[in-house]
């Protein structure tokens, strides 16, 4: 049991999935902080110095009564929240994953286009005499014996 673990683990398949799982994974980790310190901040600043990760709206106050200056302070009361700001950041990042993705299958596509083939060349013609199918460096039909030209 342990040898068919081991080459079904060692297929290519496996092997190259593991190894996008990994790669994607840090692309995530990579895109999810491009969206919130890059991209967000002046998103935020434009409409008036929004932080986006500190956008809620509160269901239910906690044990220490509102208004609470952020999610982890509203979470820290025990308030019920519904954190849109954060659900917006999770939008932005699965868009641009999206569209990376997307990105990538495309280019794939394209370097599998295959360039046509040019038809081969002919390999037979046929006898002027007889009109018989012969080899194309024939000289001589093998049909009717006429001598053909070069």
């Amino acid at each position: 049991m342990l040898k068919e673990f081991k080459e079904f683990a060692m297929r290519g398949n496996v092997l190259d999935m593991a190894v996008g799982i990994i790669i994607g994974a840090a692309f995530g980790t990579i895109v999810k902080s491009l969206v919130a310190d890059i991209i967000m901040p002046p998103i935020g600043l434009a409409l008036g110095n929004v932080d986006f990760a500190n956008l809620f709206m509160v269901l239910k106050q906690g044990t220490t009564a509102g208004p609470y200056a952020s999610v982890a302070a509203a979470q820290e009361a025990g308030a019920v929240t519904v954190n849109y700001g954060v659900f917006l950041n999770n939008v932005i990042n699965f868009l641009i994953v999206a569209f990376a993705v997307f990105m990538v299958v495309r280019s794939v596509k394209q370097m599998k286009r295959k360039e046509p083939v040019p038809a081969p060349a002919p390999s037979e013609k046929s006898c002027p005499k007889c009109a018989m199918t012969i080899p194309i460096k024939a000289v001589r039909c093998p049909h009717c014996t006429s001598e053909l030209a070069a």
